[in-house]
């Protein structure tokens, strides 16, 4: 296991956490996510340091148009643009399909049982983890 993959797997167990009971990402959280992926990229040179850059930007402007309609909160824009830092561009985008999916199905559960909004963290999170073992990063 590389450091991406530990750094991920700590990120998304605590963002998922603090999601889950508090409803909010802590900003400090985000923030360490973004810089332990540029230094993790900026570790493979610079193309690594413009992976990294890139993957965050992507990973912030992905959510964005969601959280300016009010459909997601701040705290999950910041946390995809801390997994795009890990992941790259092409890694956050295939991890931003896979959580869609796991938050749709986790939506529909919610909708049924009569809960009007869910925590995303836990989906995106699912999502960048199953890019990882599947090799989409």
């Amino acid at each position: 296991m590389t450091a991406v993959w530990w750094i991920a797997g700590v990120l998304g167990l605590v963002a998922s956490i603090e999601d889950l009971r508090r409803r909010r990402i802590p900003n400090w959280l985000t923030g360490a996510g973004v810089a332990a992926g540029v230094l993790c990229g900026a570790a493979h040179g610079w193309h690594g340091l413009g992976a990294a850059l890139a993957g965050a930007a992507a990973g912030f402007l992905l959510l964005l148009p969601l959280n300016l309609v009010g459909a997601l909160g701040g705290g999950d824009v910041k946390l995809m643009a801390a997994f795009g830092s890990l992941l790259g561009p092409s890694g956050i985008l295939a991890a931003a399909v896979f959580g869609a999916a796991a938050g749709a199905f986790w939506a529909l559960g919610a909708m049924v049982r009569g809960v009007r909004a869910i925590p995303y963290a836990p989906a995106i999170v699912a999502g960048v983890w199953v890019s990882l073992v599947g090799g989409g990063s």
